[in-house]
């Protein structure tokens, strides 16, 4: 098939690989390159890096809906749009372009989970089993009928981080299966059911904010869901500290956001809204992300200290 790629993050950097090893990838669309470091330089996207690469054209517009991208789009006559978390919304003008549509790889099993962060939110709500949705892409928003899924079990100890290099791969594969059928007519839609959706906001800063009064497995699932970035957060005396490996521990009460456990070796514990959070590996704000065990040979934690929210 002749293919037309629009992605802009790591997460579709696989489907793009795979796509060019089994298709004729025409040209890729990604975001605008901006500005990052100290030092602001404009930095590429991880799709146009790997388009380059393969010696593709990239287009990046600021707004893909512009008249004459639309007709630069329309030109290159593609029998199919694949789109892996873009950023934009298609225009139905461009919706009905391809021949075969325009296909999306999504980052859970629809119809729950529609919207941003799919991958995030499956692990802050506890998910035990998540996967991709190869899908129709219509005017409403992950709405489209599906085409394809594939299930992915989510471990106790996935952070979104980990969960992510999982489910690329899963994504990119089933993408190529799907591309396959369509080219069969072996395709067979199935619509969602609405009444079993959900939408998921964008990921924030504040949403890394931790309420000691939940549960500890919240907090803990909460961590997990923002590991690597933006990170789970309480302060100290006044001081920042990002929550990043942690777990459940019993046998251990208090008031909410008291420390309850101290030791050398396994770091400390934060009292919960039922049993206690012992945190593994933390950030102190401007420093390194390490062991709790390491931070505590340099810096007081004692029982009796109160996590905060400011």
């Amino acid at each position: 098939m002749k293919v037309v790629f629009m992605g802009t993050p790591d997460f579709a950097v696989p489907t793009l690989k795979a796509l060019i090893e089994k298709h004729e990838v025409l040209a890729v669309i990604s975001q605008p390159d901006k500005p990052k470091g100290r030092g602001k330089k404009l930095q590429p996207t991880p799709v146009k890096i790997a388009a380059e690469e393969a010696g593709i054209t990239v287009y990046q517009p600021e707004k893909i809906k512009d008249p004459e991208f639309m007709e630069i789009l329309k030109n290159i006559e593609a029998d199919v749009f694949v789109v892996v978390a873009y950023g934009q919304i298609l225009p139905q003008a461009v919706l009905d372009m391809p021949k075969y549509g325009c296909i999306n790889v999504h980052g859970s099993l629809l119809p729950k989970y529609r919207g941003a962060a799919p991958i995030q939110w499956s692990i802050i709500d506890g998910e035990e089993v998540t996967g991709v949705t190869i899908m129709y892409m219509e005017k409403g928003l992950d709405t489209g009928d599906m085409l394809l899924k594939r299930e992915i079990p989510i471990d106790p100890e996935d952070t979104y981080g980990s969960l992510h290099d999982k489910m690329a791969p899963i994504g990119a594969k089933a993408l190529i299966e799907t591309l396959d059928m369509l080219e069969k007519g072996e395709v067979k839609p199935e619509k969602q059911d609405d009444e079993k959706s959900s939408y998921v906001s964008v990921i924030n800063k504040s949403l890394g904010l931790i309420d000691w009064s939940k549960s500890a497995k919240e907090i803990v699932d909460l961590a997990r869901g923002l590991d690597p970035v933006p990170g789970a957060y309480s302060f100290l005396n006044g001081e920042q500290i990002k929550i990043w490996s942690a777990c459940v521990l019993d046998g251990y009460k208090g008031r909410a956001g008291e420390v309850v456990f101290t030791d050398k070796k396994k770091g400390f514990a934060v009292a919960a809204g039922d049993k206690a959070v012992l945190v593994r590996e933390m950030q102190a704000k401007g420093g390194k992300r390490m062991a709790s065990a390491d931070y505590m040979r340099g810096h007081e934690i004692k029982a009796g200290d109160v996590f905060k929210n400011e």
